[in-house]
């Protein structure tokens, strides 16, 4: 999964004018009502959201822990019909296309928030949602302040973890059993932040002794508090836990709320499907034009996944050591700088730092690589590459692992992850004055988006055009779609683990690392894994229609950067936007 805090932007743009940095807003009163309601809706928003607050940079509240009762859901329950309330008083057919986008993304986040505390419940059969570890660190971690300041705000919001958990273990009832196991490992990878790495901190700061001593008393408390949640969890008596399968009804209403998209669920499901068949088609193709130059004579297979498969395996082989995935990372992003510059595919940024890092033990569990990127109050802060360690690994398991991110696929990820994929269009989302677009990102168009590069760069000339990086993209590929087939098949349709596996190794060609991995995932989260075909496939449509449009003046950069110009907003409203008569100019 791609963690990804994809917000951007300083707190000054929130003005009457945050539309348009260069001049005066030019729209109808409406707008200007509508700006200073955003301002308001966000100073009360962060008091009821810290955590949510300091992952995007917002840091008024970094000291501030809620405890997870029914009187703070409440709250939320109120403010989002509340704001409902007022998002109806206004009328945003008159409002510039910025503003008609930041309405429908906040009726949709208001709308979803009511939803997932009344309907969904996750707070009663998923531990995992109550990990704060990732706050903290992120507050120890970032060079947002100077150092003590930000450790007096850790020290202060550590009084609220005792608390926080002890009603965390009231408000659990029939919890999941995969998301139990994924709270403990998280919790317990994590617990080093308050009982090493807070205290190492504090050795770098002029704190007095004696305040140091009550502040590393806190942290022993609040590790203490982690380690007893975790032992909470692993001694919890659930004679019938509540199956990880959402079902259709939560399903189609989560995958509304989240992906945004213009179909349904089952819509996209049955695309994935054909789309699936369709790229199977075209790997037969190459596969048969390479079969002579890695077999020779040899009798070539009449089944045709088996072909495929023969020719993935061959090509797999090549591959880095254990030790090197990480440094493999490194060393190929300025290649992709290089080519995106010389094909003229985008405008790049070279002031924005990215730093490729090993993934932190609180995060472990969910992917094997991913982006995080800086908040948006906080946009100079680093963009990090997290990669997953094969520390401890089997040699079977690391090997395994290592052929399905071989040398091919290993560059696609690093399209996908950075250049042109996750780091650029975020970049390019922060120069979008709408603090809305990015504190509610979309994660289809940001998903879509990194998918779409892939194969933007591949048709650009990438990989020399040679049919083995093609084939493996169309094996990358097949993952989004498989994505969406296996998500959909597992919480709506009741696929079993042994038929899920058989789809993701013989029909998606797929590791058996890679496939366990993937049921692992499909297990604690759902709806997530659609977003990457979905955004994919609505981009890719949205070019062709784009292509039409403009005729002879079309241009694949400008199409390029007009698209990543509205920022984090669903590809239903960016398409809106580019297909209007007349394109409105974003400012």
């Amino acid at each position: 999964m791609k963690k990804i805090t994809i917000f951007f932007l300083l707190a000054s743009t929130l003005t009457a004018c945050k539309k348009d940095s260069t001049g005066p807003l030019q729209g109808s009163i409406d707008d200007a009502a509508f700006n200073d309601y955003e301002k308001h809706f966000l100073d009360e928003f962060w008091k009821l959201n810290p955590d949510w607050g300091t992952s995007v940079g917002y840091h008024k509240y970094d000291s501030v822990l809620l405890v997870p009762d029914k009187k703070n859901r409440e709250k939320l329950i109120k403010f989002a019909k509340v704001q409902l309330d007022s998002l109806g008083r206004y009328s945003p057919a008159t409002f510039l296309e910025s503003n008609k986008m930041d309405y429908a993304i906040l009726q949709n986040q208001m709308q979803y928030m009511v939803w997932r505390e009344q309907q969904l419940k996750a707070y009663e059969w998923d531990p995992s949602s109550y990990n704060v570890i990732g706050t903290f660190a992120y507050i120890l971690n970032e060079h947002y302040a100077p150092l003590a300041k930000r450790l007096t705000s850790f020290y202060e919001k550590m009084s609220a973890i005792p608390a926080f958990y002890k009603e965390a273990e009231k408000q659990i009832k029939n919890p999941v059993t995969e998301l139990t196991e994924l709270a403990i490992d998280q919790h317990m990878g994590g617990v080093g932040v308050f009982e090493t790495d807070f205290a190492d901190s504090l050795k770098k700061t002029n704190i007095p002794d004696a305040t140091k001593k009550l502040m590393l008393d806190r942290a022993k408390l609040s590790a203490d508090a982690i380690k007893g949640f975790a032992d909470f969890l692993k001694n919890l008596k659930n004679d019938k836990p509540r199956s990880f399968r959402l079902g259709k009804d939560l399903y189609e209403d989560k995958f509304k709320y989240e992906i945004q998209s213009s179909k349904t669920a089952q819509q996209i499901y049955n695309a994935a499907v054909d789309r699936k068949k369709a790229v199977h088609h075209e790997m037969a193709k190459i596969s048969v034009k390479l079969w002579p130059k890695y077999f020779g004579n040899a009798p070539m297979p009449a089944d045709t996944l088996e072909l495929i498969g023969k020719m993935i395996d061959t090509l797999s082989s090549k591959h880095v050591q254990p030790g090197e995935f990480q440094s493999a990372i490194e060393k190929e992003l300025p290649k992709l700088t290089q080519f995106v510059t010389s094909k003229d595919l985008l405008t790049l940024d070279p002031t924005k730092p990215l730093l490729v890092r090993k993934e932190p033990g609180y995060m472990a569990g969910v992917a094997g690589a991913s982006m995080s990127s800086p908040g948006p109050y906080d946009a100079g802060q680093n963009s990090y590459f997290n990669v997953g360690s094969l520390s401890g690994w089997s040699p079977d398991r690391a090997e395994s692992y290592l052929r399905e991110y071989n040398d091919y696929i290993l560059q696609i990820l690093c399209i996908h992850e950075a250049i042109p994929g996750h780091y650029v269009q975020l970049v390019y989302a922060n120069k979008t004055p709408s603090m809305i677009k990015s504190i509610f990102g979309n994660g289809a168009m940001v998903e879509g988006w990194a998918v779409y590069s892939e194969q933007m760069m591949l048709d650009a000339g990438f990989g020399d055009n040679s049919p083995e990086m093609w084939l493996m993209w169309y094996k990358w590929n097949l993952r989004s779609v498989c994505n969406t087939i296996l998500d959909y098949s597992v919480h709506c349709l009741n696929l079993s683990r042994q038929q899920a596996i058989t789809m993701l190794t013989r029909e998606a060609f797929q590791q058996q690392a890679e496939a366990d991995n993937k049921w692992k995932r499909v297990s604690v989260t759902s709806v997530q894994l659609d977003s990457y075909y979905t955004g994919y496939k609505e981009i890719m449509d949205l070019r062709d229609d784009y292509k039409s449009k403009m005729g002879d003046k079309y241009n694949l950069k400008e199409f390029n950067e007009r698209f990543l110009s509205f920022g984090n907003a669903p590809v239903k409203l960016i398409k809106e936007a580019m297909l209007a008569k007349e394109a409105p100019a974003q400012h």
